[in-house]
C-alpha cells in the first residue's frame, strides 16, 4: 500500500471538543474513523472516544496483515462500540445515554469498504469531483428525498442536526454499508464531521483538493470552515487519505507499508484528555478515571487476545 494521510480536529466555536478521530494501518490494510459525540457534561466525548478506540483496537487484533471480512469487521466494531457506550451509561446510572455518530472506512487490496451511523460523512473524490458519499441518517435528509424541502432549505432547517441513527442511545443503530469500491491512483477518501461539511460542500472541497498536497490543503479547508462557522461554529474534524496505487516518487508525506511485518500495526489515536485540540474542564484525576473506564467498557465487548 502507498498513501498520504492527514488528520486534524478543531474546537471551532464550542466550549469543548466532542469529536474524535483516528487512523491505523498494517502492511496490507488501512482503517480511518471519525466520531462526533453528543451528550451532557463530558459524556459525548466519552461516547466518541469509545467508538474510535473500539474500532482501532479491533483492527490491531485482526489486521494481520489484512482483515478477513471487511464488512463484518465494520459491523462488529460499531455494534460492540454501541454496547460499550450503553454499558458505560448503565454503570454511571445516566438518565440519557451519551451518543455518537460514527463513520469508518477500511481499505485493503486497493478496495474501500465503509460504514456509518449518523451524519458524519465520507466523501470519495476523484479528479476534483465527488464520486460517492454517505447519506446522513437525519430527518432533514429524509425530507429532501421526499421532495418536501430543497437542498438550500435543508442547509438552514432548524432540525438539520437531528439524527435518527447513532451509537449509544435507546435504539439499536442503523448501520449503513457501502459497496466494495475500487480505488484509483490519486483518489481522495475524506471522513469528516458536520462542522466541516456543514459549511463547505463536498464539491467545493473536492475541487480545492484536486492536485494539492493534503498536508497543506486540508488545514486551509479547516481554517475556511472555522471562519464560516463563526463564533458559534461546531467542532470540525477530518481524516483524509490520498491513495497512491501506482509508484510515485517517495516524499516525506507518503506512507509505504511494504516493509512492515505481518503482525505489525501503526495507530494514530489521541488518548482521552491528552490532546489540547479536545478542550476539557476535567481534572487530571477525572481524566485518569475516564481513561480507565473507557478501557474497561471496550474490553468487555472487545476482549484482548
Amino acid at each position: 500500500m502507498r498513501f498520504t494521510v492527514y488528520q486534524e480536529s478543531r474546537q471551532g466555536g464550542r466550549s469543548n471538543n466532542e469529536d474524535r478521530i483516528a487512523y491505523c494501518y498494517s502492511r496490507d490494510a488501512l482503517l480511518m474513523v471519525v466520531a462526533d459525540g453528543m451528550g451532557g457534561h463530558f459524556y459525548g466525548e466519552i461516547a466518541a472516544q469509545i467508538a474510535v478506540q473500539t474500532l482501532t483496537d479491533s483492527f490491531q487484533q485482526e489486521a494481520h496483515p489484512a482483515v478477513d471480512d471487511p464488512f463484518r469487521f465494520l459491523q462488529k466494531g460499531m455494534t460492540n462500540a454501541h454496547h460499550a457506550i450503553l454499558d458505560y451509561s448503565a454503570k454511571h446510572r445516566l438518565n440519557d445515554s451519551p451518543r455518537t455518530t460514527c463513520v469508518a472506512c477500511l481499505v485493503q487490496d486497493s478496495v474501500a469498504y465503509w460504514a456509518h451511523a449518523g451524519d458524519s460523512r465520507l466523501f470519495l473524490m476523484r479528479k476534483g469531483k465527488v464520486t460517492a458519499q454517505t447519506k446522513d441518517h437525519s430527518r432533514v435528509r429524509l425530507l429532501m428525498e421526499e421532495g418536501v424541502i430543497t437542498e438550500a432549505q435543508a442547509a438552514v432547517h432548524p432540525e438539520r442536526n437531528k439524527i435518527y441513527s447513532c451509537l449509544g442511545g435507546n435504539q439499536s443503530p442503523e448501520i449503513e454499508f457501502s459497496r466494495k469500491t475500487p480505488l484509483e491512483d490519486g483518489d481522495i477518501v475524506m471522513l469528516c464531521t458536520d462542522g466541516l461539511w456543514g459549511v463547505i460542500s463536498g464539491e467545493s472541497m473536492a475541487a480545492a483538493l484536486k492536485g494539492t498536497n493534503l498536508l497543506q490543503a486540508v488545514p486551509m479547508l479547516l481554517a475556511q470552515a472555522e471562519i464560516k462557522g463563526g463564533p458559534h461554529g461546531d467542532n470540525l474534524s477530518v481524516v483524509a487519505v490520498r491513495w497512491e496505487e501506482s509508484y510515485v516518487e517517495p516524499s516525506a508525506s507518503s506512507v509505504s507499508t511494504q516493509t512492515m511485518a505481518l503482525d505489525e500495526v501503526t495507530t494514530k489515536l489521541e488518548e482521552f484528555g491528552r490532546n489540547p485540540a479536545y478542550k476539557s474542564d476535567l481534572s487530571e484525576d477525572e481524566i485518569e478515571k475516564a481513561i480507565e473506564e473507557i478501557r474497561a467498557a471496550i474490553d468487555k465487548f472487545n476482549p484482548r487476545k
